[in-house]
């Protein structure tokens, strides 16, 4: 797995994107008490369920992989002249 450039900061990006996808969809929101791991753990699933990123294997789902398949999504989203692409 490829680091992204400035995956941390399109982490972040990923998680408020997602946090408002997930409220179009009925989710009632996330706590401030939510856990950021729980928050990309719900985030992945809901992508995955909707079939707007890929599943990872089985064996292969852990937070690492979670959080740079979340960083993948966004970068996807961005337009490509955004400040975290370059």
């Amino acid at each position: 797995m490829k680091k992204l450039k400035n995956e941390a900061e399109l982490l972040k990006k990923a998680i408020v994107i997602g946090e408002g996808y997930a409220k179009n969809r009925g989710y009632k929101g996330f706590s401030a008490t939510n856990a950021a791991k729980e928050k990309i753990e719900s985030l992945y699933r809901l992508l995955v369920n909707d079939k707007l990123i890929q599943p990872l294997p089985k064996d292969g789902e852990d937070l690492a992989s979670m959080k740079h398949k979340l960083a993948l999504w966004i970068a996807k989203q961005l337009p490509a002249d955004h400040p975290l692409l370059k």
